[in-house]
């Protein structure tokens, strides 16, 4: 695992975020790689839930691509990768409105450093 501090370790400042004190649509996707990598899906979710969803749609397409195998037309798999994509749109700009919300208005940061 030494290796992989190396490699995740060398998280670089979000701009957006130093110059606005906002955070970005992206903010927290390196933590939240990180957390999952380390077993801790809670703080994986917190820190980004597009970490998390995209893991779940890479195995379900897996499965869904190897069960059908042959039997799917092309315009299948474009249409249910369209819905994928919508949804993981929809889910970083949630992410985004929540998580600057609760930093303006509540004066809660839902992002804190790993530890």
């Amino acid at each position: 695992m030494n290796w992989l501090k190396k490699i995740f370790g060398l998280g670089l400042p979000c701009l957006f975020h130093s110059l606005t004190g906002l955070y970005c649509p992206g903010c927290g996707g390196t933590r939240a790689v990180r957390s999952l990598l380390q077993g801790d899906l809670r703080m994986s979710f917190q820190y980004h839930p597009l970490v998390l969803y995209a893991c779940f749609v890479f195995f379900m397409e897996l499965i869904l691509r190897t069960a059908f195998q042959g039997k799917l037309t092309s315009a299948d798999h474009r249409k249910r990768d369209r819905i994928w994509i919508l949804a993981g749109a929809a889910i970083t700009a949630a992410n985004l409105i929540f998580k600057n919300y609760m930093l303006v208005f509540k004066g809660v940061d839902l992002l804190p450093l790993m530890r």
